[in-house]
């Protein structure tokens, strides 16, 4: 089955506004929470490490359970999937707000409330890709933004509504604001003939090549009465040939062997139906997933301390909560601009993204040296904006890595490798944080980490270049080839004139 065109426009859109919506009800949430992180903090009188863990566990289980939603999808529907998803998200933040300890936190606002996130915008995102082909690049960049425009908006709200009842009101009504996940969800509309043609071609050739190996007794019969007639069987297949010669007694081996192989290969075809785990045997795509990790273990770190860090230096609270407003409005910009300049196709898209990894991994690296309100403001800017230009394509870098007809698999697997620098990232910048009694360190992990993260996106920029020049050499020797071949076809023809 033929993938249906990307139709770019229409119905695109809606898809567009459906994850737009899932991006600020998942993400922007995560952004914006560390105004709970501050208010948890002081209620049950822990070490940062330990109110870290609520966002990281939240954070490391929509990476884990990508690859089941991808599946899921493909099983059922990316609808059904993403109001699914919604309606645990919405349950997991409600039993938060009756939390007695920790433990609970982690389980509900941590687990049950990311698998929810896992649910809805792992699916959102993959028929996004659909959706756009043309256009992705600024489609991706789009969709992202609602994370900060979310931000904006959730970060004085969250800050407002505790003031007014407490954290655990709060989350009661965050729970009740992420019911709009499932309308995110009824605005998915299945694309005809969305399925992986890849998988599927492979499928179909396994099957016709089980077609062929898979014979019964009576084509045995048929085939070994058919060798003494003489030469029926000179136009046949070179192993109906190879038939002939075999002893009779083995056909009873011969159909076993068959039929277990089939079955095996059938069971692989089924789940390369749901899950494309040959992905692991790409290089390329594994490189990039290890960029993923210790890009992920400097994403999240620095949203959930910024308040407490500002916090920390003597700014007062709906002043700190303004950072991430600030943040979010320079993170908008940078993801459209920056999307926008990749759609330009002006230099390679995994070389912008290096380029911004650095740049994001330094800016982090300089926060400690902001101590009043001004500087903050002049570092949530900065940081947002080059955080906007960094997220606005890593997407598209991995759908160009592995090709938009496995980027279903791909997400999911990229999510699941990248699962461990976001389970981590946080805790270990707390660990600094509380070793140091200074909020600032936690910034100086994250940078290091992202600027090591860049190391494996220069990996990659080799490795492309790497294989375009074998290509392009393999392309010039089978060219150099074909002119000797008719070259010499030329020079026998004058020689027979």
């Amino acid at each position: 089955m033929a993938a249906a065109a990307a139709p770019d426009g229409g119905y695109a859109w809606f898809i567009l506004l459906s994850c737009f919506l899932v991006f600020g009800l998942t993400f922007g949430v995560i952004k914006a929470f560390g105004v709970f992180y501050v208010e948890i903090h002081r209620y049950f009188e822990t070490t940062a490490t330990g109110t870290s863990w609520i966002t990281s566990i939240a954070v490391a289980t929509i990476h884990i359970v990508a690859p089941v939603a991808s599946a899921l999808s493909a099983r059922f529907s990316h609808r059904a999937v993403v109001i699914t998803g919604g309606l645990m998200c919405s349950l997991g933040v409600v039993f938060g707000a009756f939390a007695n300890n920790l433990t609970e936190l982690y389980l509900t606002v941590g687990f049950l409330n990311g698998f929810g996130y896992a649910l809805t915008w792992t699916p959102t995102v993959t028929m996004l890709g659909y959706y756009f082909e043309k256009r992705r690049p600024v489609a991706n960049a789009l969709s992202s933004s609602g994370e900060c425009i979310f931000t904006f908006v959730l970060t004085p709200l969250f800050q407002l509504l505790i003031d007014s009842f407490s954290w655990r009101g709060a989350l009661l009504i965050l729970g009740g604001l992420q019911l709009n996940l499932c309308v995110s969800g009824m605005l998915l509309r299945p694309l005809k003939a969305t399925k992986d043609p890849t998988n599927g071609s492979e499928i179909k050739a396994a099957e016709e090549s089980l077609e062929i190996r898979s014979v019964s007794k009576e084509d045995l019969d048929e085939v070994k009465s058919s060798c003494h007639v003489g030469k029926e069987l000179e136009d046949a297949d070179e192993w109906r040939v190879e038939l002939c010669f075999e002893d009779p007694s083995d056909k009873h081996d011969m159909t076993e062997e068959s039929t277990s192989r089939t079955k095996w290969t059938e069971l692989k075809n089924k789940i390369l139906l749901y899950v494309d785990y040959t992905l692991i045997t790409n290089a390329q795509f594994m490189v990039y997933s290890m960029f993923g990790v210790f890009a992920a273990l400097g994403f999240f770190a620095p949203a959930l301390f910024l308040v407490p860090y500002a916090r920390s230096k003597g700014i007062e609270e709906y002043q700190a909560a303004a950072l991430m407003s600030i943040s979010a409005v320079l993170d908008l910009f940078g993801r459209v601009f920056f999307g926008w300049v990749a759609n330009l196709r002006l230099t390679e898209t995994v070389q912008q993204l290096t380029a911004t990894v650095i740049l994001l991994g330094t800016v982090l690296l300089l926060c400690p040296l902001a101590t009043s309100f001004s500087e903050l403001v002049a570092f949530s800017a900065v940081y947002g904006l080059v955080y906007g230009a960094t997220v606005a394509i890593h997407i598209t870098v991995l759908a160009e890595v592995v090709g938009i007809q496995r980027l279903g698999s791909a997400l999911g697997f990229f999510m699941l490798i990248r699962s461990s620098g976001g389970l981590l990232g946080p805790p270990i910048a707390g660990f600094f944080i509380d070793k140091m009694s200074d909020y600032g360190t936690g910034f100086l992990m994250a940078g290091v980490s992202l600027i090591v993260s860049a190391l494996f996106l220069l990996l990659l920029h080799i490795t492309n270049r790497r294989g375009q020049g074998t290509a392009n050499k393999s392309q010039s020797t089978h060219k150099d080839n074909k002119g000797q071949s008719l070259g010499g076809e030329e020079k026998e023809e004058q020689d027979m004139t």
